[in-house]
């Protein structure tokens, strides 16, 4: 009898013993693996940990997100594979219902959300370090010292006025925290990709080296909006150039002004004193006018042979431009067009 009691004491404190680590295996498993990430907000699913930031920060900024269930779940995962002595800076993108194991493993290991940098229509360095810095971590004034540095510019062989060749527009893959001086080489890379053997044969076919297409590619890009009219543009600078005529183009002397909202180029326009004003100057300008659209690079490599020398937009504003052999020509198409800006009311 006395053996009996012994043995259903034994039993009864085996099976409290089993049900308190079942507790205990719970209460683990839960912090580790329970869902503790609350996206309200489906469009806003990232979290961002600058670069230098400690654990400690790293907390009060999941804490201040309104993401996270449980803070102290967390930390008890975080510590247990420490975490706090791995910080990565970076871009995650955080899951519905991710669980601390996951958040933690994926903060550790540094797995970063990419960013699909975009950038186009940019004229200046300014405007360029302005809209990369709204895609990346760094400030513009820390991508625009990068910019106009006398020393990038030779690291890269390029000048003050040709380095901005080096940005084809395009959309890349960037990590967030990356920095200003890994941006400018991971876009010169991506300039030698650019320049396959094709597009440097057509090159040296057509008698430009690849900072001169890149430069009257500009031109050609504020030319027009349409891509079919590129080559024909791209072709009536050619001749021009090939015969020694002043490329007479007014989105230079919009940019040697530096005043981009201007709609009408006026004569006191043409008269400043500026490398980029190709009325008062032969031959292409020093350096771009923007960084070109791939096709108008293209448009360039490919120009259309053809005899027209001028060129005018046509007055139903289609975007679309007359093209004339004789000054004669281009003079009448010129003058319609004046004739409808005027009715338009743009003087300026």
């Amino acid at each position: 009898m006395k053996a009996q009691i012994w043995i259903k004491r034994v039993l009864y404190v085996l099976l409290v013993v089993i049900v308190l680590a079942g507790i205990k295996a719970y209460s683990l498993y839960s912090r580790a693996f329970s869902a503790n990430i609350i996206l309200k907000d489906k469009h806003d699913p990232y979290l961002y940990i600058p670069t230098g930031t400690s654990y400690e920060e790293v907390l009060e900024i999941l804490s201040k997100s309104g993401k996270i269930r449980n803070i102290d779940a967390l930390k008890w995962v975080a510590q247990k594979k420490n975490y706090p002595n791995h910080v990565k800076p970076g871009r995650y993108k955080l899951k519905n219902r991710m669980s601390n194991n996951e958040l933690i493993n994926m903060l550790r290991s540094g797995s970063q959300e990419p960013v699909m940098l975009t950038f186009n229509n940019i004229r200046t360095p300014d405007q360029l370090s302005e809209r990369i810095a709204e895609q990346l971590e760094f400030s513009s004034d820390s991508l625009l010292k990068v910019l106009i540095s006398e020393a990038v510019h030779k690291k890269y062989n390029f000048s003050q006025h040709t380095f901005r060749c080096m940005f084809i527009p395009n959309t890349y893959e960037f990590y967030w925290n990356t920095s200003p001086e890994n941006f400018v080489e991971r876009m010169y890379n991506e300039y030698n990709e650019f320049w396959t053997k094709k597009r440097v044969r057509k090159s040296e076919q057509i008698g430009l080296s690849k900072e001169e297409v890149i430069i009257l590619a500009s031109i050609v890009d504020q030319e027009t909006i349409k891509d079919d009219e590129k080559e024909i543009i791209a072709g009536v600078y050619m001749n021009r150039l090939q015969k020694n005529i002043r490329l007479h183009a007014d989105p230079t002397v919009i940019y040697a002004v530096g005043d981009f909202s201007i709609k009408r180029v006026l004569r006191k326009h043409y008269n400043i004193d500026s490398p980029y004003n190709t009325y008062k100057h032969g031959g292409l300008p020093p350096g771009p006018i923007c960084l070109p659209e791939i096709s108008s690079i293209d448009a360039v490599l490919n120009y259309r042979e053809h005899s027209y020398l001028y060129f005018c937009a046509k007055p139903d504003f289609s975007g679309y431009h007359n093209f004339a052999k004789t000054l004669e020509e281009h003079n009448r198409n010129a003058k319609l067009y004046r004739r409808e800006l005027n009715r338009r009311r743009i003087y300026n």
